[in-house]
């Protein structure tokens, strides 16, 4: 069974997933920080794959991949330091980038590493689900990887059912038409939205990202989804932190045990 469907067959609710910049803050950090994360409680990790273009990212996801870059991260040297994560780590990873250099890196061959180190899923924003289907959807198959799909404010009910019905994992909720960031509590019409989602009741899990950044806004977010994908505010932490195991472990109780009402 796929690390995913296991997290959400076991646990299903209150989900956290957290976001980091593979080669941030220093170019040999990321093995380390997931195991961090591991071990103060995060129940799914996106390993993002710094981009010079990354059009989905806010300033602060934009600025970690800039200095992971300049650090020297590559695809290939993200592999070799994943090569043995999964013989300490067991939750799911999934990791995030766009379509172009996952492309000059080779489709195959990049699902096939993803298999490899132990890379549950993939997020490709700017990859039409209609492209993935006719193109790309029997390499992901052939390789055990599941695509995870984004919907927004902005997807019709039509299409949000079209995506449902195609998405194997779990539904990436959009929180806003905006970029990643934090954005404080969430708008009236952000509330709707979430509503209209719940409502649809999905066939797959819906995780919702963009945003997420506290106690409040992750529990409110839960009301409505089966968890929240945090990624700006983690950052932030690592910027101002560095790698301290002791903010890291609070940064994640704060978010997780920390009481609010649900409506």
């Amino acid at each position: 069974m796929n690390r995913i469907d296991k997290l959400f067959k076991t646990k299903g609710n209150n989900i956290l997933s957290i976001y980091i910049t593979a080669g941030y803050p220093n170019l040999g950090s990321t093995a380390e920080i997931i195991r961090e994360l591991v071990d103060a409680g995060t129940d799914m990790i996106e390993i993002g794959i710094p981009f010079s273009d990354p059009l989905a990212d806010g300033p602060v996801i934009q600025d970690s991949s800039a200095g992971a870059l300049k650090n020297g991260m590559n695809i290939a040297l993200l592999f070799e330091q994943l090569k043995y994560i999964r013989s300490t780590v067991n939750i799911p990873l999934v990791m995030m980038s766009y379509i172009n250099p996952v492309i000059r890196f080779g489709l195959d061959d990049f699902c096939r590493k993803c298999n490899e180190v132990g890379v549950d899923g993939l997020i490709l924003p700017d990859l039409p689900p209609e492209i993935y289907l006719s193109q790309y959807a029997n390499i992901f198959n052939r390789h055990d990887l599941y695509n995870i799909l984004l919907i927004s404010p902005q997807t019709d009910i039509q299409r949000i059912r079209m995506i449902d019905s195609i998405s194997r994992g779990f539904v990436y909720v959009v929180s806003s038409s905006s970029t990643t960031g934090v954005k404080g509590i969430f708008s009236e019409d952000q509330i709707l939205y979430f509503k209209k989602i719940r409502d649809l009741k999905l066939t797959n899990p819906a995780l919702i990202g963009f945003g997420i950044s506290d106690a409040d806004t992750f529990h409110l977010a839960c009301n409505y989804a089966n968890g929240v994908i945090i990624g700006s505010a983690f950052i932030s932490l690592l910027k101002e932190k560095g790698i301290d195991r002791n903010s890291i472990r609070e940064f994640v109780d704060r978010l997780k045990n920390n009481s609010f009402v649900s409506l």
